[in-house]
């Protein structure tokens, strides 16, 4: 559908958020991204991982072409190569914010405190154009205090990471998670480099089923080699069958991502390996133990249940168990969601009919499954496979394409295509 986009606003200056502001930056549109933090400060939380899929799809020709002409000396990575979470933003996220179509236009250290429409309510102008007329009302939240901004189209490109699930039955937290929260982490610790003497000589309980615990649980254990006081109990909440910790891939076409599940399923096989796992057990309850002598917080007890009933002692938790978007940036807005997943409901009607736990055999059906029941308001990136976990950077880009085409009302707009055509010229 073709809209008057005028004046966009962009949640999140992430991978997709920059990529749809330099998209739409490309077409003349006014264009401001909103950042809670900085950019792509997500990606370097995560920097000591490497990625499983190549530079080649984690780039666009956009992205190239604006960072050539800002300095035809800049070499991009080659497109096969691996980069780890720092390398990717170092050599590519953070120049393209800096590029000359971005420059001014992204707003740091800026929160969304959330979107409305400007004088329409939830529940008011249900299904009536006079919606869309109105414009899109921001609260942003800064160190200079509140303002307000309006724009009459917003992507909400703000991702799901930071957003952890919680690691209790059901998908509540357990009984003492929050008391304990100073030692329970939600993402993959650098437990090889800047927090190694966090974890040499401990006792950490994983849990999860994932990748990403799959990587903890593999730096847990090369530490564990090299400190071998360090201790690893791996807790899974599903059943596995024998050898296979987490779920492997069919004719996987990441080699790296198989070779990591590969990996773990070894070192928990090994007779003397120091991963103790423990599949079909969930974590019922977490104690803080105090210090008798310097009263500052000890030991966690952690009691299980399932197929494991037990207490374990342990010196942190790593809990890998997903996360999920911020769906109050929108509660003022009409946006239709699945009950399971919680994403924009086209889209995740679409990803339920497929079935492949493959990420790269997946399908995108087109710009009609990001339009949401809010006119002018599109949700991109992680966040709109809400707690489908398989969503890849490649999928977002095309996102951001099939999005423009719409918005313009030309379904043969691809300036991926168009800027590859005159870059091999």
């Amino acid at each position: 559908m073709e809209t008057d986009a005028g004046k966009i606003a962009i949640l999140g200056a992430g991978p997709i958020g920059l990529e749809a502001a330099l998209y739409a930056r490309y077409l003349g549109y006014q264009v401001d991204v909103y950042e809670q933090g900085t950019v792509a400060e997500n990606v370097g939380d995560w920097g000591h991982v490497r990625m499983f899929s190549p530079f080649g799809m984690n780039r666009s020709t956009l992205g190239l072409a604006a960072l050539a002409a800002q300095d035809p000396n800049w070499t991009p990575p080659d497109d096969d190569a691996l980069l780890t979470g720092a390398e990717w933003a170092d050599r590519y996220l953070l120049p393209l914010a800096e590029s000359d179509l971005l420059r001014g236009h992204i707003h740091q250290a800026t929160r969304v405190v959330g979107v409305s429409r400007a004088d329409a309510l939830k529940h008011e102008l249900i299904g009536d154009d006079e919606r869309r007329r109105q414009p899109f009302r921001l609260l942003l939240e800064a160190a200079d205090g509140q303002r307000t901004a309006e724009a009459n189209l917003v992507i909400d490109a703000t991702g799901t990471y930071g957003n952890h699930n919680w690691l209790g039955r059901g998908g509540l937290p357990a009984v003492g998670e929050a008391e304990a929260a100073a030692k329970i982490g939600y993402r993959v610790p650098d437990v090889l480099g800047r927090e190694r003497d966090d974890y040499a000589g401990q006792h950490t309980v994983v849990l999860g089923a994932g990748y990403s615990a799959a990587t903890t649980v593999r730096d847990l254990a090369q530490l564990a080699r090299e400190v071998p006081e360090t201790r690893v109990t791996w807790l899974v909440r599903g059943d596995r069958p024998p050898g296979e910790p987490i779920a492997r891939i069919e004719d996987d076409t990441l080699a790296e991502r198989d070779a990591l599940a590969r990996h773990v399923a070894a070192v928990v096989e090994a007779d003397d390996g120091p991963i103790d796992f423990h599949a079909a057990t969930a974590i019922e309850r977490i104690s803080v133990e105090r210090n008798d002598v310097t009263d500052e917080d000890g030991s966690l007890v952690v009691e299980t249940s399932g197929r494991t009933e037990t207490q374990l002692r342990c010196d942190r938790i790593v809990a890998n168990v997903g996360y999920h978007g911020d769906r109050q940036l929108y509660e003022q807005l009409q946006v239709y969601e699945c009950y399971a997943t919680g994403a924009p409901m086209k889209l995740a009607a679409s990803l339920v009919g497929q079935t492949s736990a493959d990420c790269l055999r997946q399908s995108f059906g087109g710009p009609e499954l990001l339009v949401t029941s809010e006119p002018d308001f599109y949700i991109l990136g992680s966040k709109s496979y809400g707690r489908d976990s398989r969503f890849l950077v490649a999928i977002g880009l095309a996102q951001v394409r099939e999005l423009f085409s719409s918005i313009a009302g030309r379904e043969s707009l691809n300036l991926y295509q168009d800027v590859a055509g005159l870059i091999s010229k």
